[in-house]
């Protein structure tokens, strides 16, 4: 089988986690604020603040927003549930926009229809490793006075008009085991705002700034210098992985673009890809079921994905919910149906690739 994914590390990485495990200080430490500043640098934020995993990167960045009962926040319903869940822990109410088809990004129109009073965050997620399409977000937060919060947990180094992910006011970022880069579990959130970066040192490390002094009610949000001694060398060669998605990605559009009721995925002008997953549409035109498709995939040794299977308010858990907020989201619904990720990972070889497009073809009867 040829894998959606592989998590693979080399001796850079043993060998900064050797260090850790001799030193016998491994909670976090040097390593994470190596980490931070490799970070921060690499993609040209001023500020990248390291905590436990992705979920709760998306919390903080919320928390030190101060929501009240009765805010809104306003996100994509295709995306992954901890947006949701985020939205919930931190006090605020969830309501939605619809998505666009050509990057499956939140569609700044429907956004622009769904700001109420009661609005306060803006919060785009970065599918797929494609950012969506920020100069209308901007204009939309900066013309009511509203914060951006970017869920870029798929998205690390994406770019907009030369601006990285993560830089128009918070962002966050997971380090999940599947991640372009990752360290098992961890999260990171970047801002360019010095005083929302100090509050989330404090509220990271139990509401303390020095030992046994409280600021504020705080919590363990803390990333340990084992897991960032995993991240670190990944900064390194970033570029090289990237640069490897973006080859097999080109392969799969070449090979893919003619099959009948196939959309391949595309980077749109003006924005740099990164490729976290390479997702088609399988539509109604084509000449199997989206579900079938995935079971003939596998029958040929090819791994996939459904990312997501459904809505993220489409669970009873939500439902239900008093402050999940449904909307009309006509162009997710459908979308929701129709996706299936190929594998795009490094380390998939030209024949592995050659295979990949002919199950393709041949199931699509191309």
């Amino acid at each position: 089988m040829i894998p959606i994914t592989t998590v693979q590390f080399g001796p850079e990485e043993e060998q900064l986690v050797l260090e850790v495990l001799r030193s016998g200080a491994v909670a976090q430490g040097p390593k994470v604020a190596q980490l931070e500043s490799r970070f921060a640098k690499l993609f040209g934020i001023p500020h990248a603040v390291a905590v436990n995993n992705g979920t709760t990167a998306l919390v903080a960045a919320l928390q030190v927003l101060d929501l009240k009962p009765g805010d809104e926040v306003i996100t994509t319903p295709f995306t992954f549930v901890a947006t949701l869940n985020a939205i919930l822990e931190a006090g605020a109410t969830a309501t939605f926009a619809d998505i666009r088809a050509d990057d499956f990004n939140i569609d700044p129109a429907s956004l622009a229809e769904r700001i109420t009073d009661r609005t306060k965050v803006l919060l785009p997620v970065h599918l797929y490793g494609q950012m969506a399409d920020m100069d209308p977000i901007q204009e939309l937060a900066e013309a009511r006075g509203l914060r951006i919060l970017e869920d870029a947990a798929q998205s690390h180094g994406a770019s907009y008009k030369g601006r990285h992910a993560g830089s128009y006011g918070l962002g966050t970022f997971s380090l999940y085991a599947t991640k372009n880069i990752t360290t098992g579990e961890g999260g990171l959130i970047t801002t360019d705002d010095d005083v929302l970066a100090d509050k989330l040192r404090v509220l990271r490390n139990q509401g303390m700034r020095s030992r046994y002094v409280y600021e504020m009610a705080g919590h363990n949000y803390r990333l340990t210098d084992l897991q960032a001694a995993l991240g670190i060398p990944q900064l390194e060669r970033y570029e090289k992985t990237v640069s490897a998605r973006r080859h097999n990605a080109d392969r799969l559009i070449e090979g893919l673009a003619d099959v009948p009721g196939v959309v391949v995925p595309r980077q749109l002008e003006g924005r740099g890809h990164v490729w976290h997953q390479f997702t088609i549409r399988v539509t109604p035109e084509a000449r199997v079921s989206r579900d079938v498709f995935v079971e003939k995939l596998a029958e040929l040794g090819i791994g996939s994905g459904i990312y997501y299977p459904k809505l993220v308010f489409d669970y009873d858990a939500y439902r239900r919910h008093p402050r999940v907020v449904i909307s009309d989201v006509p162009v997710a619904q459908q979308i929701v149906t129709e996706v299936v990720s190929l594998p795009v990972n490094t380390t998939l070889s030209d024949a592995d690739l050659s295979e990949i497009i002919a199950a393709v073809r041949t199931i699509a009867g191309a």
